[in-house]
């Protein structure tokens, strides 16, 4: 249910600019193992979270990293925040080297009881502008949980697939994707934080990066397929350094599933619709 103490919270926006900077774009280029795409070209999928990053001083983070809470995010103490998922369609494509604007509002907060305890939902709306015309609207939903043990295991399998890629997240790939997304929560790199604070077992996959190398193996299967929406959900984290497989399979002329998934079963859960 809706929480009348957070109501003030919802409409409110911002906005960023930000230019899609050809040196940024080789870091993101190297840290992925992908070939540097030129300027002017078409960034690759998804590779705009790299972006649009609004930095604060160390002082201004909260002790888990992220930046403190109660500016344009609403106040949630005492509670883990996570990326549990999002939606996003790709309209036209954003260009290396240009500039483009990034407008954000919250359209959503909501209160539930899990089995886990209290969760607090919060979904942004992200608008990416560029040359005055929108290239992707994405919507994300962001959670904050208080804190409990993380649940580990999925008690699903994983799915067959037409196509799947084993990946093994070292840290030295937690780190370097961190660094690109200027994202400072510390349960991708801190080890004491991690597993005394937080309770996991090893640093935490960034859910990002997880649906960055999923949609990214859809496409390297899937070549001739132009990209419209894609949306993705964390059912459990994954942790490093244990391999993990990011696959799917067609299940229509211009529809697929996607999934991410470690011998613990299941933990991404995506879909993708193309031309």
């Amino acid at each position: 249910m809706s929480d009348p103490a957070f109501s003030a919270w919802i409409g409110r926006t911002e906005e960023s600019r930000d230019q899609l900077s050809l040196n940024l774009v080789r870091r993101i280029a190297a840290t992925l193992s992908e070939p540097t795409p030129a300027y002017g070209e078409p960034l690759p999928p998804l590779w705009h979270w790299a972006f649009f990053q609004e930095p604060a001083d160390e002082d201004g983070l909260g002790e888990d990293g992220h930046p403190a809470r109660g500016g344009f995010l609403p106040p949630a103490d005492n509670r883990n925040r996570m990326w549990a998922g999002g939606r996003l369609e790709f309209i036209a494509p954003l260009r290396v080297g240009l500039e483009a604007r990034k407008v954000s509002t919250i359209t959503h907060i909501e209160e539930k009881r899990g089995r886990t305890g209290a969760l607090l939902f919060v979904t942004l709306r992200h608008d990416y502008l560029q040359d005055g015309h929108l290239a992707i609207r994405e919507e994300q939903d962001i959670v904050y949980r208080e804190p409990t043990p993380p649940k580990l295991g999925s008690g699903e399998a994983l799915l067959g697939g037409d196509w799947q890629e084993r990946v093994t997240p070292s840290p030295t790939l937690l780190f370097r994707y961190s660094a690109v997304t200027f994202n400072a929560h510390r349960i991708h790199y801190d080890w004491p934080y991690v597993t005394e604070a937080e309770g996991y077992p090893g640093m935490v996959v960034q859910g990002p990066l997880i649906a960055t190398l999923n949609l990214r193996a859809f496409c390297r299967a899937n070549p001739e397929a132009r990209l419209r929406r894609f949306a993705f959900r964390g059912v459990r984290p994954l942790i490093a350094p244990q391999p993990f497989t990011v696959g799917g399979r067609r299940v229509g002329a211009n529809s697929a599933e996607l999934w991410a998934g470690d011998q613990g079963g299941l933990a991404h859960r995506g879909e993708v619709h193309f031309d």
